[in-house]
């Protein structure tokens, strides 16, 4: 049996989604593509925090090629909504991360798609807002 709790999730599928969203975060952190790969639906989108739409593939190569290096990401103030066959995260994300080398750190709002696929969730979107300026060039 599952509960509701105050945020409107029930408490599994909002235990699954913080460990899918740890996941997730730990894979960013590290450029683990084939990690990043299987927790997201063949779908994906991300809408980045300029208004770029990148699919999976695009998503996952910045990863590949070595554009985009992540030293660190924290998910955090994180609640979760579950839709029945979707489910809705908004959170924080923090980072360190460099894009074909110039700085990308930043703070920003991140709202995460989830869908459930032959009962396992996968992540079907991305959409990150800036929640603090960029840093300024160096």
């Amino acid at each position: 049996m599952t509960t509701t709790n105050d945020t409107g999730s029930d408490t599994n599928t909002e235990t699954e989604i913080r460990a899918l969203g740890a996941r997730w975060a730990q894979a960013e952190s590290t450029g683990d593509v084939r990690t990043l790969d299987q927790l997201s639906a063949t779908e994906f989108r991300l809408v980045g925090p300029f208004g770029f739409v990148l699919d999976k593939a695009q998503w996952l190569d910045r990863y590949t090629s070595g554009d985009l290096v992540t030293s660190s990401l924290v998910w955090d103030e994180v609640e979760v909504r579950d839709l029945g066959a979707a489910a809705i995260a908004i959170g924080r994300q923090s980072q360190h991360a460099t894009h074909r080398g110039r700085p990308a750190d930043g703070q920003f709002r991140v709202t995460q798609v989830f869908v459930r696929d032959n009962g396992q969730w996968l992540l079907a979107g991305l959409h990150l807002s800036q929640a603090t300026p960029p840093a300024p060039p160096s």
